[in-house]
């Protein structure tokens, strides 16, 4: 489990996070969603431990994450950054194996091939292993680096997954798609996912607990249905929705009205 508490991080005079408190527990799925600038990818890279807090604290799995022992807490834990740097032209299945590298010491076995398989699999991309990674369109990159993080910590117990903007470039079938197989991990074989989405409908139909932030600070933090409130996304986004009964999911449909509606009312 992530446990933060009280975390700021800032830059000079700049504070880009202000003393956001919360839980990211195994066998959920945490979202992370706010404006441009509201924090949340400073956030995900405190708790990867690419940032140190400036105050506060954060502990993984019990300890703090600075005591951690890179190799051992590369084997529980693993990033999906936004942007990602290739030099050289990896097959697909060449990229999904660099996420097993914490896990053998010279050469990769048997095992390791196997788990690239089997997460190359679970992302729908077996019929581009061979394929050189730079061919790819953007979604298909976007997909093939998620299966490298799966690679990663496939076998940990307790794993955790922290996504940090995962649909970028994804169609709409695969943006559900992704999203269905980070929460059948967490139901199926208890990891923890910390996610930071956009998509307030898709968060509001996955989503376990929902973390709301503007400019640094932390608005809400709960159960979708708590956090997903129309006062709530006022206050985060700056713009009115009408929130509707969906009428075939257990979770409300956002619904925008724009923001003449808003500046209407000032």
């Amino acid at each position: 489990m992530f446990d933060f508490q009280n975390l700021t991080y800032k830059i000079g005079p700049k504070t880009l996070l202000q003393q956001v408190s919360g839980r990211a527990r195994p066998g959920e799925l945490v979202a992370v969603v706010g404006a441009n600038g509201a924090g949340k990818s400073t956030l995900l890279r405190l708790l990867s431990g690419d940032l140190r807090p400036s105050a506060g604290t954060l502990t993984f799995a019990g300890r703090p994450l600075g005591d951690w022992i890179p190799g051992r807490l590369a084997r529980r834990r693993a990033v999906l950054t936004q942007q990602h740097t290739l030099a050289l032209a990896f097959q697909v299945q060449e990229l999904v194996l660099l996420g097993r590298y914490p896990h053998f010491g010279g050469q990769p076995t048997a095992h390791d091939h196997a788990v690239v398989a089997a997460a190359l699999a679970a992302v729908g991309l077996s019929h581009l292993a061979g394929r050189s990674y730079p061919t790819l369109s953007g979604g298909e990159q976007q997909r093939a680096q998620l299966a490298r993080v799966l690679a990663q910590v496939w076998e940990a117990e307790g794993g955790f997954l922290l996504l940090d903007e995962p649909l970028t470039g994804l169609d709409l079938r695969h943006q559900h798609h992704t999203l269905d197989v980070a929460r059948r991990l967490t139901r199926e074989r208890g990891f923890g996912v910390v996610a930071v989405l956009h998509d307030l409908n898709l968060t509001a139909q996955y989503a376990d607990q929902v973390l709301l932030m503007r400019q640094g600070r932390a608005i809400a933090c709960g159960l979708p249905a708590e956090v997903l409130t129309s006062e709530n996304i006022l206050e985060g986004f700056d713009i009115e929705v009408e929130l509707l009964e969906h009428p075939r999911l257990n979770c409300p449909l956002i619904v925008p009205l724009g923001n003449n509606e808003v500046i209407g009312k000032e």
